[in-house]
Protein backbone atom coordinates (compact mmCIF):
# COMPACT_ATOMS: atom_id res chain seq x y z
CA UNK A 1 0.00 0.00 0.00
CA UNK A 2 2.75 2.50 0.88
CA UNK A 3 4.20 2.00 -2.60
CA UNK A 4 1.08 3.58 -4.08
CA UNK A 5 1.39 6.80 -2.08
CA UNK A 6 2.68 9.81 -3.97
CA UNK A 7 5.70 11.05 -2.03
CA UNK A 8 4.70 14.65 -2.72
CA UNK A 9 1.50 14.05 -0.75
CA UNK A 10 3.36 13.35 2.52
CA UNK A 11 4.44 15.93 5.09
CA UNK A 12 7.16 14.46 7.31
CA UNK A 13 7.53 16.06 10.72
CA UNK A 14 9.17 15.97 14.12
CA UNK A 15 8.75 18.11 17.23
CA UNK A 16 10.94 19.05 20.17
CA UNK A 17 9.45 19.78 23.58
CA UNK A 18 10.58 21.05 26.97
CA UNK A 19 8.95 21.61 30.38
CA UNK A 20 6.57 24.57 30.17
CA UNK A 21 8.43 26.31 32.99
CA UNK A 22 12.18 26.18 33.43
CA UNK A 23 12.01 25.18 37.09
CA UNK A 24 9.57 23.29 39.30
CA UNK A 25 9.39 26.19 41.78
CA UNK A 26 7.87 28.38 39.04
CA UNK A 27 4.69 26.28 39.05
CA UNK A 28 1.79 27.38 41.20
CA UNK A 29 0.76 25.12 44.07
CA UNK A 30 -2.07 23.45 42.16
CA UNK A 31 0.17 22.62 39.22
CA UNK A 32 2.86 21.27 41.54
CA UNK A 33 0.35 18.91 43.13
CA UNK A 34 -0.99 17.84 39.74
CA UNK A 35 2.54 17.19 38.49
CA UNK A 36 3.28 15.10 41.55
CA UNK A 37 0.19 12.99 40.84
CA UNK A 38 0.81 12.74 37.08
CA UNK A 39 4.44 11.68 37.39
CA UNK A 40 4.04 9.31 40.35
CA UNK A 41 3.70 6.13 38.30
CA UNK A 42 6.98 6.77 36.44
CA UNK A 43 9.22 8.23 39.12
CA UNK A 44 7.87 6.02 41.92
CA UNK A 45 10.03 6.50 45.01
CA UNK A 46 13.29 7.08 43.15
CA UNK A 47 12.80 10.82 42.65
CA UNK A 48 10.80 13.62 44.19
CA UNK A 49 8.35 15.45 41.96
CA UNK A 50 10.77 18.38 41.81
CA UNK A 51 13.74 16.18 40.86
CA UNK A 52 11.67 14.57 38.11
CA UNK A 53 10.46 17.87 36.64
CA UNK A 54 13.25 17.97 34.02
CA UNK A 55 11.24 15.30 32.19
CA UNK A 56 7.97 17.25 32.17
CA UNK A 57 8.35 18.04 28.48
CA UNK A 58 7.11 14.61 27.47
CA UNK A 59 3.58 15.43 28.70
CA UNK A 60 1.55 18.00 26.78
CA UNK A 61 -0.17 19.07 30.01
CA UNK A 62 3.14 20.13 31.56
CA UNK A 63 5.35 20.82 28.55
CA UNK A 64 5.44 22.98 25.44
CA UNK A 65 6.61 22.71 21.86
CA UNK A 66 9.68 24.76 20.99
CA UNK A 67 9.95 23.74 17.34
CA UNK A 68 8.17 21.75 14.65
CA UNK A 69 10.37 20.68 11.75
CA UNK A 70 8.75 19.51 8.52
CA UNK A 71 10.04 18.04 5.29
CA UNK A 72 8.50 17.29 1.91
CA UNK A 73 9.51 15.78 -1.42
CA UNK A 74 9.58 17.58 -4.74
CA UNK A 75 9.60 15.31 -7.78
CA UNK A 76 10.52 16.39 -11.30
CA UNK A 77 10.76 13.42 -13.60
CA UNK A 78 13.36 11.09 -12.12
CA UNK A 79 14.87 13.85 -10.00
CA UNK A 80 13.93 13.94 -6.31
CA UNK A 81 14.63 16.68 -3.83
CA UNK A 82 13.68 16.99 -0.18
CA UNK A 83 13.19 20.30 1.56
CA UNK A 84 13.00 20.97 5.27
CA UNK A 85 11.90 23.98 7.28
CA UNK A 86 11.18 24.65 10.95
CA UNK A 87 8.56 26.62 12.84
CA UNK A 88 10.01 27.92 16.10
CA UNK A 89 9.72 30.67 18.68
CA UNK A 90 6.74 31.45 20.89
CA UNK A 91 4.55 28.34 21.04
CA UNK A 92 1.19 29.81 20.06
CA UNK A 93 2.76 31.54 17.06
CA UNK A 94 4.58 28.44 15.82
CA UNK A 95 1.43 26.32 16.23
CA UNK A 96 -0.58 28.79 14.16
CA UNK A 97 2.12 28.87 11.48
CA UNK A 98 2.15 25.07 11.33
CA UNK A 99 -1.64 25.01 11.11
CA UNK A 100 -1.53 27.50 8.22
CA UNK A 101 0.86 25.19 6.37
CA UNK A 102 -1.55 22.29 6.78
CA UNK A 103 -4.58 24.33 5.74
CA UNK A 104 -2.92 25.99 2.75
CA UNK A 105 -0.85 23.12 1.36
CA UNK A 106 -1.71 19.77 2.97
CA UNK A 107 -5.46 19.81 3.50
CA UNK A 108 -6.87 17.55 0.79
CA UNK A 109 -7.90 13.94 1.38
CA UNK A 110 -4.79 12.70 -0.47
CA UNK A 111 -2.37 14.40 1.94
CA UNK A 112 -0.80 12.52 4.85
CA UNK A 113 1.34 13.37 7.88
CA UNK A 114 4.26 11.09 8.74
CA UNK A 115 6.64 10.86 11.69
CA UNK A 116 8.46 8.27 13.80
CA UNK A 117 6.43 7.23 16.84
CA UNK A 118 4.28 10.19 15.84
CA UNK A 119 0.95 8.46 16.46
CA UNK A 120 1.91 8.04 20.10
CA UNK A 121 3.72 11.35 20.59
CA UNK A 122 3.98 14.09 17.96
CA UNK A 123 0.44 14.12 16.55
CA UNK A 124 -1.45 13.98 19.86
CA UNK A 125 1.02 16.38 21.50
CA UNK A 126 0.49 19.02 18.80
CA UNK A 127 -3.28 18.58 18.97
CA UNK A 128 -3.36 18.90 22.76
CA UNK A 129 -1.16 22.01 22.76
CA UNK A 130 -3.37 23.60 20.10
CA UNK A 131 -6.45 22.99 22.22
CA UNK A 132 -4.69 24.35 25.31
CA UNK A 133 -3.77 27.49 23.34
CA UNK A 134 -7.32 27.90 22.02
CA UNK A 135 -6.41 27.07 18.42
CA UNK A 136 -9.05 25.23 16.39
CA UNK A 137 -7.67 21.91 15.19
CA UNK A 138 -6.94 21.60 11.47
CA UNK A 139 -8.57 18.71 9.66
CA UNK A 140 -5.38 16.63 9.64
CA UNK A 141 -5.23 16.59 13.44
CA UNK A 142 -8.95 16.47 14.25
CA UNK A 143 -9.60 12.76 14.72
CA UNK A 144 -12.89 12.95 16.62
CA UNK A 145 -15.38 10.43 15.22
CA UNK A 146 -13.06 9.13 12.51
CA UNK A 147 -12.67 5.46 11.72
CA UNK A 148 -9.11 4.06 11.87
CA UNK A 149 -8.80 3.88 8.07
CA UNK A 150 -9.86 7.52 7.78
CA UNK A 151 -6.98 8.87 9.89
CA UNK A 152 -4.46 10.64 7.59
CA UNK A 153 -1.37 9.66 9.58
CA UNK A 154 1.62 7.45 8.80
CA UNK A 155 4.18 6.32 11.35
CA UNK A 156 7.48 4.69 10.38
CA UNK A 157 7.67 2.93 13.73
CA UNK A 158 4.15 1.62 13.26
CA UNK A 159 5.03 0.40 9.76
CA UNK A 160 8.09 -1.40 11.16
CA UNK A 161 6.00 -3.17 13.82
CA UNK A 162 4.12 -5.26 11.23
CA UNK A 163 1.30 -5.69 13.72
CA UNK A 164 3.49 -6.31 16.77
CA UNK A 165 2.11 -3.66 19.12
CA UNK A 166 4.57 -4.47 21.91
CA UNK A 167 7.59 -3.59 19.80
CA UNK A 168 9.41 -0.24 20.14
CA UNK A 169 12.29 0.67 17.84
CA UNK A 170 13.98 4.05 18.05
CA UNK A 171 14.60 6.05 14.91
CA UNK A 172 18.34 5.82 15.49
CA UNK A 173 18.24 2.02 15.74
CA UNK A 174 15.97 1.65 12.72
CA UNK A 175 18.23 3.86 10.62
CA UNK A 176 21.24 1.81 11.69
CA UNK A 177 19.82 -1.58 10.79
CA UNK A 178 18.47 -0.31 7.47
CA UNK A 179 21.86 1.08 6.46
CA UNK A 180 20.81 4.71 6.52
CA UNK A 181 23.67 7.13 7.23
CA UNK A 182 23.39 8.28 10.82
CA UNK A 183 22.72 12.02 11.18
CA UNK A 184 25.60 13.86 12.80
CA UNK A 185 23.71 14.78 15.97
CA UNK A 186 25.66 16.53 18.69
CA UNK A 187 22.69 16.18 21.05
CA UNK A 188 19.95 13.67 21.75
CA UNK A 189 16.41 14.00 23.04
CA UNK A 190 17.44 13.80 26.68
CA UNK A 191 19.59 16.92 26.23
CA UNK A 192 17.00 19.21 24.62
CA UNK A 193 15.76 20.70 27.90
CA UNK A 194 19.28 21.70 28.99
CA UNK A 195 20.29 23.03 25.57
CA UNK A 196 17.12 25.16 25.52
CA UNK A 197 17.01 26.50 29.07
CA UNK A 198 20.66 26.38 30.17
CA UNK A 199 22.44 27.12 26.88
CA UNK A 200 19.71 29.08 25.10
CA UNK A 201 20.76 27.41 21.85
CA UNK A 202 17.56 26.89 19.87
CA UNK A 203 19.45 26.71 16.56
CA UNK A 204 21.24 23.59 17.75
CA UNK A 205 17.89 21.99 18.59
CA UNK A 206 16.43 22.96 15.21
CA UNK A 207 19.33 21.28 13.41
CA UNK A 208 18.76 18.13 15.47
CA UNK A 209 15.02 18.18 14.74
CA UNK A 210 15.46 18.68 10.99
CA UNK A 211 17.98 15.84 10.79
CA UNK A 212 15.41 13.52 12.37
CA UNK A 213 12.85 14.58 9.76
CA UNK A 214 15.31 13.68 7.01
CA UNK A 215 16.04 10.33 8.65
CA UNK A 216 12.31 9.57 8.91
CA UNK A 217 11.91 10.26 5.19
CA UNK A 218 14.90 8.01 4.45
CA UNK A 219 13.37 5.20 6.52
CA UNK A 220 10.11 5.58 4.59
CA UNK A 221 11.99 5.28 1.29
CA UNK A 222 13.75 2.17 2.57
CA UNK A 223 10.43 0.61 3.60
CA UNK A 224 9.24 1.19 0.03
CA UNK A 225 12.38 -0.44 -1.36
CA UNK A 226 13.55 2.80 -2.99
CA UNK A 227 16.95 4.43 -3.20
CA UNK A 228 17.91 6.80 -0.41
CA UNK A 229 18.26 10.53 -0.88
CA UNK A 230 21.70 11.88 -1.64
CA UNK A 231 22.97 14.64 0.60
CA UNK A 232 22.90 17.04 -2.36
CA UNK A 233 19.15 16.43 -2.73
CA UNK A 234 18.35 17.74 0.76
CA UNK A 235 17.91 21.46 1.41
CA UNK A 236 16.83 23.49 4.43
CA UNK A 237 14.67 26.50 3.48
Amino acid sequence: MIHKINLEHILFLDIETVPEQERFDQLDDSKKELWEQKSAYQRKDEYTAEEFYDRAGIWAEFGKIICISVGYFHLKGDIRSFRTTTFHGEEEKLLKSFKNLLVDHFSSSKHLLCGHNAKEFDFPYIARRMIIKGIELPNKLNLFGRKPWEIPHLDTMDLWKFGDYKHFTSLKLLANILGIPSPKHDIDGSMVRNVFYDDGDLDRIITYCELDVVTTAQVFLKLRGEALLDEKDIKSV
